[in-house]
């Protein structure tokens, strides 16, 4: 069975696509069908994963009201096999954002309807959400079975974390009743840090309070997550033990996912 999930946070820079990227190739060494859907109009996930023209179709055009394209008409593979991705290229998925901006009923799920004819043919689906709360990220939450948190011993984080929270359940409310919370992942962790230890602590606590799932150990802050992406390399293919280590941890938080009954 199909699971969906949506990968968010209002924050940039808190390695959303950093962990699609590798949440991905874990998901292809353990021999599952993936779909990465690349939802923010940086386009850094397909950037990542596959090489595409300058006129490329994309998820844009999927969302349009003004063009023809299906999601199957637009899904290219990526640099791996057994990974597909329902690309971006950037500055026309931003008009897009705007086009739902001022759309009638029915924008929310654009996005979901359009992953009906296609997520069948998977096991797992990756949205990678925009850094913001709008109309693209409700469609990601829309179309998603849940949400997988993204964030930081920070700070911003905790503060943005309520916002995000509120979203979530206003997306509950009126346009997707069983969307769950997968958990939240800490990312690009320094704990020997006092500033970064005092910040987990934070962290925890508060959703602890809301007794949301917690995916630990944390993603510790490396450069090789970073130029592995940049290199278009799976963690796998790295050939270093620490790169082994973070591969190892992203397919032990992608079984958690995978075990989880959600609804």
């Amino acid at each position: 069975m199909t699971k969906i999930f949506a990968i968010s946070n209002q924050k940039g820079g808190v390695g959303k696509s950093t962990t699609t990227y590798h949440l991905g190739r874990a998901a292809v060494t353990q021999g599952r069908r993936v779909l990465v859907v690349d939802l923010d109009p940086q386009g850094n996930s397909t950037a990542a994963l596959a090489e595409i023209d300058a006129d490329q179709v994309g998820l844009a055009d999927v969302l349009s009201a003004r063009a023809p394209e299906t999601a199957t008409d637009v899904i290219i593979p990526s640099i791996w096999e057994g990974l597909d991705v329902l690309p971006t290229s950037g500055a026309t998925l931003e008009l897009v954002r705007d086009e739902l901006i001022i759309a009638g009923a029915g924008r929310e799920g654009r996005l979901r309807d359009a992953l009906t004819t296609v997520a069948s043919s998977y096991d797992l689906v990756l949205i990678d959400c925009p850094p913001s709360l709008d109309q693209l990220t409700i469609n990601g939450l829309t179309a998603a079975e849940a949400v997988i948190v993204v964030t930081q011993a920070k700070k911003w984080s905790l503060d943005g974390l309520a916002r995000l929270l509120d979203t979530i359940e206003l997306t509950r409310r009126y346009y997707n009743p069983a969307l769950a919370i997968a958990g939240v992942m800490m990312n690009q962790v320094e704990r020997s840090t006092l500033a970064d230890a005092h910040w987990i602590r934070e962290l925890k606590s508060a959703v602890g309070a809301r007794e949301i799932p917690l995916f630990e150990p944390a993603i510790p802050k490396s450069v090789t997550l970073s130029d592995s992406l940049e290199a278009a390399v799976g963690l796998d293919e790295w050939g270093t033990s620490k790169a082994n280590d973070l591969h190892h941890l992203y397919t032990t938080h992608l079984t958690r996912l995978e075990g989880q009954t959600i609804g």
